[in-house]
């Protein structure tokens, strides 16, 4: 068992590929929708998850892995072809997401746990059936005035610890995704304290896994970057960022860990791929360090998709770009020049 997870983790870490997350749920991707005045209906979400799995060129040389809603992870294009015998004749690993949501957590920090432990065994095994290698669960650490709460990391780490044993459990590797948001209000902490706040929820995270028996060897981290909130007056440098994440990440993030796989956070297309180039140009790290990004990589795709079927072609030139320009950062050879000229 321990030998297979790590395997899967191990091929989700592939030099130069990464994990589209594409595990938006209904309500999510609607608002997405929404700024391209689009309906959010079972039939445009098909496509739209057709648009990008079907990005042939794109999956088979940039993609190891997707994320996907437990909607999606049965679905069909629109030809009948299941969507996992899309994403198998790429390689790509299909994963899905098995929390279900975060909610405000009792008590007045403004706070959220996340919830969907019930029943979660069970769960995990349809999934795995299904073909489902790898799971993702995310909580949502809040920084305001008087949050994140002691006990509210710890509710959170701990809720991680116990999906991550699950998941193990049934053979499916887990990713750990403890975000630090930066856009939550008042969002306006700066950098040192994002840096401080990711220190503390990782240490606790990691300390609740060893707790659980989760073997870290057959899981992935998917940790947000060190930055300051939307509303900071903090400006720091694209090395700035990358310096002070990865020296978070050694602090506290053991190197048994196969790779750590970041979101984008709310961040522009441009700063989630300059931010984790530069960092994969800081020698000395452990881990690998790639992306598992959704609308740093969908952004310009789902524009130029607009609805239309027969906009497929340029949308998934669209995706394919940025997907390469990521893959390009995970070995720390992206440049604004290359991706302007690409």
């Amino acid at each position: 068992m321990t030998k297979s997870l790590n395997a899967i983790a191990q091929k989700l870490m592939t030099p130069g590929m990464g994990i589209l997350a594409a595990d938006e749920s209904e309500g999510t991707i609607g608002k997405r929708f929404d700024k391209i005045s689009l309906p959010n209906t079972l039939d445009l979400r098909r496509d739209y998850r057709e648009m990008l799995f079907g990005a042939t060129d794109a999956m088979r040389h940039y993609i190891s892995g997707v994320i996907l809603t437990e909607e999606t992870l049965k679905q069909s294009a629109a030809d009948g072809t299941p969507f996992r015998a899309i994403l198998a004749d790429a390689d790509v690993i299909p994963g899905i997401k098995v929390d279900r949501g975060a909610f405000p957590m009792p008590g007045e920090a403004g706070e959220k746990i996340t919830e969907g432990l019930d029943g979660l065994r069970q769960r995990l095994a349809a999934y795995a059936d299904l073909g489902a290698g790898f799971a993702k669960w995310r909580a949502v650490i809040t920084i305001n005035d008087i949050a994140p709460t002691r006990n509210n990391i710890r509710a959170n780490a701990h809720s991680l610890a116990r999906y991550a044993m699950l998941c193990q459990e049934a053979g499916i590797v887990p990713i750990v995704e403890p975000e630090v948001v930066g856009d939550g209000e008042p969002g306006n902490h700066s950098l040192e304290r994002c840096a401080q706040v990711t220190g503390d929820v990782l240490e606790n995270v990691f300390k609740e896994l060893r707790l659980a028996g989760v073997d870290l060897a057959g899981m992935l981290l998917k940790p947000n970057m060190v930055l300051p909130g939307v509303n900071s007056r903090d400006r720091p440098t694209v090395e700035e960022v990358a310096q002070r994440t990865v020296a978070v990440l050694k602090e506290h993030v053991p190197a048994a860990v196969p790779g750590i796989a970041f979101l984008s956070g709310g961040q522009t297309d441009e700063e989630a791929t300059a931010h984790l180039s530069a960092m994969n140009r800081i020698p000395g790290k452990p881990w690998p360090l790639t992306f598992s990004y959704g609308r740093a990589l969908q952004n310009v795709a789902l524009r130029t998709w607009a609805g239309r079927r027969e906009n497929f072609p340029q949308a998934r030139q669209a995706f394919a770009h940025r997907a390469h320009m990521n893959s390009l950062a995970a070995t720390g050879e992206w440049t604004n020049a290359v991706d302007r000229a690409a």
